[in-house]
């Protein structure tokens, strides 16, 4: 990999990431089609600098802000969102060393991070009693390294990464992060994933063989929830982020589409689709929904913004009601927009040859990560009483 390119501001991280999602776009549906894995793409990304953005300005990153950052995964979804999802935890471990790393630690991994080097994630497990029944064990050697023994699922990103961060509990059960090398003996990742939507993420299996882990690659994660934290907020600000993306993706290729090829239906008596009154009502109540996703998307960066200016428990729940709000109505954007695009565009748009359900697709599959009625839940407690919502991460 060549030196990655070093991003000064907010400014030039977003016209840097409109320029690639114009390029990453060309080749979405033919990626997604044949799943042919990104790894070009991915290279691209990684040289342009948008990987460090969240590096701490005293690091030598932009440190960008939480608004800057969704916008740049809402342009990439709008274009790929399967090339969208695959950083997502990468940006989430790079908040762990921010939040709980050593100055040592944050040194050296976002050093590693500023030379285009991208972070996966072996955090999810299957078979599980929840999502939060975390069997992977980290387990203390007499020399004060670690060993690492598990399976993980869902592992987007893995197979792309340069370092691999693990979940798991150490001997005395807290969860912790370890920051494992790609080629680390022991760590097997399988490219087994075959959902019907993000086809090109390769979210296999890492599989943890008694891999070994120096001391000074592991975060005490469990640290991140004693008090008020963001981890939850900025994870789920970049998921909204995909989801509303996906939306004005999906939204756009049916105008486009309707534009250009549609027949208008008999009855209407006009000569083009886009003239049709129902048409055009329907557009309007799509067009109403995609914006509604991305302002609430800004409301809730700007939320995290002023949380991370002044951390306090109110604030930081103020931001994860804010980011719920946001993912809840990204979400139902996603999904809907994804279905109607056949409704407005006809007949014509379900051949497979043209890839348009990929935007469903996507949509249907990512908004399976947690489910909103839950953020509805935490939502509704926190107007009525006041209640905020729990530190589990997922907020």
């Amino acid at each position: 990999m060549s030196a990655a390119t070093v991003i000064a501001d907010d400014a030039e991280a977003l016209a840097v990431a409109a320029e690639l999602a114009a390029e990453f776009r060309k080749e979405a549906a033919e990626r997604d089609a044949r799943r042919r894995l990104p790894h070009a793409e991915l290279e691209r990304l990684s040289a342009s600098g948008l990987l460090a953005v969240t590096v701490p300005a005293e690091f030598g990153g932009a440190d960008v802000g939480a608004e800057t950052l969704a916008e740049i995964f809402r342009l990439l979804a709008a274009a790929d969102a399967s090339l969208a999802q695959i950083p997502q935890s990468h940006f989430v471990y790079v908040n762990v060393v921010r939040r709980q790393g050593s100055p040592g630690q944050q040194e050296f991994f976002f050093g590693e991070v500023l030379r285009g080097k991208r972070f996966g994630n072996a955090q999810s497990e299957a078979g599980t009693k929840h999502v939060q029944d975390i069997r992977t064990r980290l387990a203390r050697r007499p020399d004060g390294s670690y060993v690492l023994d598990g399976v993980k699922h869902y592992c987007t990103g893995a197979l792309f990464a340069d370092w691999i961060p693990v979940l798991a509990r150490a001997d005395d059960d807290h969860l912790h992060v370890a920051y494992v090398p790609r080629d680390a003996p022991g760590l097997t990742v399988v490219d087994d994933w075959d959902g019907m939507g993000q086809r090109t993420t390769a979210s296999g299996t890492v599989r943890l063989e008694s891999v070994p882990v120096p001391a000074d690659r592991v975060v005490a994660h469990h640290l991140t929830f004693q008090g008020p934290q963001l981890h939850g907020a900025i994870a789920q600000l970049l998921h909204a982020a995909i989801d509303a993306g996906i939306a004005s993706g999906a939204l756009a290729e049916a105008v486009e589409f309707v534009r250009t090829r549609s027949r208008p239906w008999f009855e209407s008596g006009f000569e083009s689709a886009a003239q049709d009154p129902l048409l055009i009502q329907r557009f309007g109540e799509l067009a109403i929904r995609a914006r509604a996703a991305q302002a609430l998307l800004r409301e809730a960066a700007r939320a995290v913004d002023a949380a991370r200016a002044g951390l306090t428990d109110a604030s930081a729940a103020e931001a994860s009601i804010a980011v719920a709000a946001a993912k809840v109505t990204a979400a139902e954007a996603a999904v809907e927009i994804g279905s109607a695009l056949f409704e407005v565009a006809g007949t014509r748009s379900a051949l497979d040859s043209l890839g348009l359900h990929r935007h469903w697709r996507d949509a249907r599959t990512h908004t399976l990560h947690d489910p909103t009625r839950w953020k509805v839940q935490h939502i509704g407690r926190y107007v009525l009483s006041g209640t905020r919502p729990p530190r589990h991460g997922l907020l």
